[in-house]
């Protein structure tokens, strides 16, 4: 993969996250700005967006397999870019969700398509896909530090429109430098490195898109919610906007690091005792968080969210070790559309559950999920024992 391809492929899922991110940071200003009294009452406007962005994936998939992902990343970055700017001009809540579900349904096209792409002549998958992962949540990063900075500088329009004009200039560039396919994907013979059984690779895709529907509502409900949650645990800290996403920021930065290593580990050991160390790991920190206060919680924050975003790169990794090429956008679409399209939930049930029960019940829910979450790790097959099995990696 030609070097400029990659940046850009990497800056494509910075924007992905970055862009749906943006209103969960500056939804106390819109609220205000659109009458509202709390902003959990404008939460659930966002549910569309979540639910776009898992659904898009399985057509988006298919089309990346028996289309191209070239083409798809392009229509990515320019459908996206066009759908944020439109977004920036909405004057009601309605318009808003309409908009925001606009920019889901584009952002949907980043996982399934760009992974696969990049990861296509990838030497070590891994840490190919621990530096996207690092990528991406820089951009949830950027999203809390950038929207912070617009909504107090410019407002809450420019946090949407300076985006979209950076998603639209990564589509030039795309069109320019990243070099024309040699044919569809679903054409190409290159097999996956571990060759699994029928049965061990369908309970293999079934474990990972539960384990993943689980570790999307936990990315989902943290991400969503760290703004509010901060502002409210480190009130006095917290009142300048641009110190709350500041603060969300080094939150982020911190966590992202994590992806890094866990890319690493994975092209040196098995994923299942790996993945189910991560997620056991999340439990407690995330109990002990929901009675935190002030900087202790900021510190149980960030190894929690360190966890969550270490997590994320497990199931991209099974998809590119155990499926081949000319299957993976495919796969991916489906595993998405289930995950993103059930813990789209998390997005609607957010300002309920704070406005009723608190951040308290909303970690404790978060904890209870975590060792659901460990729990479907455990059905992972036996990496070893499969490879024993199966011959060789990669023998046809």
């Amino acid at each position: 993969m030609p070097r400029a391809t990659t940046v850009l492929l990497n800056v494509g899922h910075a924007l992905d996250h970055l862009v749906l991110l943006i209103f969960a940071t500056a939804v106390t200003t819109i609220a205000a700005d659109f009458g509202l009294a709390r902003w959990e009452d404008l939460m659930p406007y966002a549910t569309g967006a979540f639910l776009l962005f898992g659904l898009g994936s399985l057509p988006a998939g298919r089309l990346g397999d028996l289309w191209g992902r070239r083409r798809m990343m392009l229509v990515f970055f320019f459908g996206g870019g066009a759908a944020t700017g439109l977004t920036a001009l909405a004057t009601d809540p309605w318009q808003l969700a309409a908009g925001l579900a606009l920019m889901g349904a584009f952002a949907s096209i980043y996982h399934p398509v760009g992974i696969p792409m990049l990861v296509e002549r990838a030497a070590r998958p891994g840490a190919t896909i621990g530096v996207n992962g690092l990528a991406g949540n820089l951009g949830v990063a950027a999203a809390a530090v950038l929207t912070g900075l617009l909504v107090k500088w410019l407002g809450w329009r420019a946090a949407f429109a300076v985006p979209a004009a950076a998603m639209i200039a990564c589509g030039i560039a795309f069109a320019l430098l990243a070099p024309a396919e040699d044919g569809p994907p679903a054409r190409r013979t290159r097999r996956a490195a571990v060759r699994l059984s029928p049965a061990d690779l369908a309970r293999a895709f079934v474990v990972m898109t539960a384990a993943a529907v689980t570790g999307s509502l936990l990315f989902n409900f943290t991400t969503n919610g760290n703004g509010p949650l901060l502002a409210e645990r480190l009130a006095q800290a917290a009142r300048d906007p641009a110190v709350l996403g500041a603060l969300l920021a080094a939150v982020y930065v911190v966590a992202s690091v994590s992806q890094l290593l866990v890319g690493r580990l994975i092209d040196r050991m098995a994923l299942k005792p790996l993945y189910l160390g991560i997620v056991l790991a999340q439990v407690p920190v995330l109990a002990l968080a929901a009675f935190a206060q002030g900087w202790t919680f900021y510190a149980l924050l960030v190894l929690a969210m360190v966890l969550v975003f270490g997590a994320i790169p497990f199931t991209d990794a099974m998809i590119v070790r155990y499926v081949d090429d000319r299957l993976r956008s495919r796969v991916a679409g489906m595993r998405l559309t289930v995950s993103f399209g059930v813990s789209s939930c998390a997005v609607w049930l957010l300002g309920p559950v704070v406005k009723n029960g608190g951040f308290v019940v909303l970690l404790a829910a978060m904890a209870c999920i975590a060792a659901v979450t460990a729990a479907i790790v455990t059905l992972l097959p036996n990496e070893r024992a499969v490879c024993a099995d199966a011959g060789p990696a990669g023998s046809p």
